[in-house]
């Protein structure tokens, strides 16, 4: 048997020799390395938080980290709904990889740092941390992103409060079901629509009878539960007190009653999902199920907004998280391999298209810190106000171009990137589900449409916001313009009107905001090269596509 190894001749193994392939992207420090990402977190008020950004950035980064997040979604996972003797069981089984890679996550404050530690640039830090994990492991970022964005909506009902919160803002990750009082940490899933509403969650059928105090009885079937195996769940259904009709409410459904009994949360189905596959993602039966009255009866959209609104924040920092994935795997691959003589990375069409991709990751990454930073605890009136639309336009515009995003990052590595074997496959599969869930592109352009109406503050700080680079940019200047007419407008619209021309109000003031947060944190070479490929009069249809003149070379070395 004839031994051969990377890199050296060995004769007699000519057709084994492998050559003009890069090695394996690993044991990398993913904070460290991204300049960019360090550059936006100091700029934004969270640079104490460097160093432990950094320990997590060598951790995601190791060969062992990128193994268990392949094996994660190599193994998916599995529903058990009944036991050997047919008893009831209704669990999920994971790979051991997966708990490992949310363990670590956990550990960190991916999931609820900003509210354990409500300092100045809290958020910032913790949609940081929450990016390092997920561009190397997206699945287990789903109940990590839920239990970050219920706090929002459990805080402020004490009596669910006093006995959850604690849990939710552990560093702990026990992925058993133990007995409530036995259990120090917890995670929280969601289970809002129905195969007849889908985002129109008030066609919901799940109902409610009320039992006393803040306890209902319900029943139902819910089309879509994310993260089967949380500790609770938050549910919307129709509650009533006797003859009474309360409307639309929201509860938390935990998954197992006091002494440890199991409450009911029927396991029908895992879902066969195109991307996300490390993440369970269910269709479960509610029949006698208990759960507890979050906020007032017959409020539950209200109860339940603020959690939306983080959890659409996610999206936009999971769909950057995968921008960043994809940019260094493609830099990656092109400045170790040759082509025609030359580095690809040297080659000049090769150069304007990694460019143009690293521009969209960073222009997405700081669209996620900002829309962060507009979360702080201590975020002013102003930004309170911009996050109403701008997390709808961020979330809108950032997940919409992802996929694409992956998929030209995903052919700079040709037919390896297009195997299993390479991660960017995963990451082209995985892009789509930020811009589906939370709301859909539709949906989405409609909530701007709807944030402008009821709360037109949301608009002046919007145009206050892009003030501050007024004068920076005569293209950027013009498209503002533009914008703010084109909403001014739509002010006098009928409803059919304003909603053909949803998605091109959320698009421009989208660019607009890129383009002024890249004048404010990105070197004026970076924010001029985007800002003249997404607005000027040359600009093109595909990556790569740069104004003459551009220092593609430049831009790439940064990133």
């Amino acid at each position: 048997m004839t031994s051969y190894s990377r890199g050296q001749r060995v004769i007699g193994a000519a057709t084994h020799y492998v050559e003009n392939q890069p090695e394996w992207r690993t044991d990398i420090n993913e904070y460290s390395e991204n300049g960019p990402l360090a550059s936006a977190v100091a700029a934004l008020g969270a640079e104490w938080a460097a160093e432990r950004l950094a320990e997590a950035g060598g951790l995601v980064g190791s060969t062992s980290f990128q193994r268990d997040a392949e094996l994660a979604n190599v193994h998916t996972p599995r529903a058990h709904p009944h036991d050997r003797w047919g008893f009831r069981l209704d669990e999920v089984e994971y790979d051991p990889a997966y708990h490992r890679v949310i363990s670590e996550a956990i550990a960190r404050g991916a999931h609820t740092s900003a509210w354990s530690e409500p300092k100045a640039g809290a958020a910032v830090a913790r949609a940081a941390m929450f990016m390092l994990f997920a561009q190397v492991e997206p699945g287990h970022a789903c109940p990590v992103s839920m239990t970050h964005a219920a706090v929002a909506s459990i805080k402020d009902t004490p009596a669910i409060a006093e006995d959850w919160m604690p849990r939710l803002l552990s560093r702990d990750y026990e992925p058993r079901l133990l007995p409530n009082e036995h259990k120090t940490s917890a995670l929280v899933g969601m289970a809002m629509t129905e195969k007849q509403g889908g985002s129109d969650v008030r066609k919901g059928t799940t109902v409610g009878e009320y039992m006393g105090g803040r306890s209902y009885q319900l029943t139902g079937h819910k089309w879509f539960c994310s993260a089967p195996m949380s500790d609770a769940f938050l549910v919307l259904a129709h509650t009533r007190r006797g003859a009474t009709e309360e409307g639309l409410s929201c509860l938390l459904v935990p998954r197992l009653l006091p002494r440890g009994m199991r409450n009911v949360l029927r396991i029908q189905r895992l879902k066969d999902k195109l991307g996300n596959r490390s993440n369970a993602s269910a269709e479960v039966e509610f029949d006698g199920t208990i759960g507890f009255l979050v906020g007032e009866p017959g409020r539950g959209v209200r109860a339940i907004i603020e959690m939306v609104q983080r959890t659409r924040l996610d999206s936009v920092l999971g769909s950057a998280a995968g921008m960043r994935q994809a940019v260094a795997e493609a830099v990656w691959h092109a400045r170790r391999r040759s082509a025609f003589g030359r580095s690809l990375a040297d080659l000049p069409a090769m150069t304007a298209v990694l460019a143009d991709l690293a521009l969209e990751s960073e222009a997405s990454m700081l669209t996620g810190l900002r829309l962060a930073q507009m979360f702080e605890a201590d975020a002013s009136d102003r930004d309170v106000a911009l996050r109403r639309i701008a997390t709808p336009v961020s979330k809108y515009w950032v997940c919409k171009r992802g996929p694409h995003h992956a998929y030209e990052a995903m052919e700079v590595l040709g037919g390896n990137g297009y195997t299993e074997s390479f991660p960017l496959a995963r990451r082209y599969r995985e892009q789509p589900v930020m811009a589906i869930w939370e709301g859909s592109g539709n949906v989405i352009a409609l909530d701007v449409l709807r944030a402008l109406g009821s709360d037109p503050e949301s608009a002046t700080a919007f145009e206050d916001d892009l003030a501050i680079t007024r004068g920076s940019s005569v293209l950027l200047d013009a498209h503002v313009e533009r914008t703010l007419l084109l909403l001014a407008s739509m002010a006098g619209q009928d409803v059919d009107d304003a909603q053909r021309d949803a998605r091109r109000l959320a698009e421009d003031l989208a660019l607009a905001l890129q383009a002024s947060l890249m004048l404010r944190h990105a070197p004026s070479l970076d924010a001029e090269a985007f800002i003249a490929a997404r607005l000027g009069a040359d600009r093109g249809w595909h990556y790569g596509v740069l104004s003459r003149g551009t220092d593609a070379a430049a831009i790439v070395a940064r990133h």
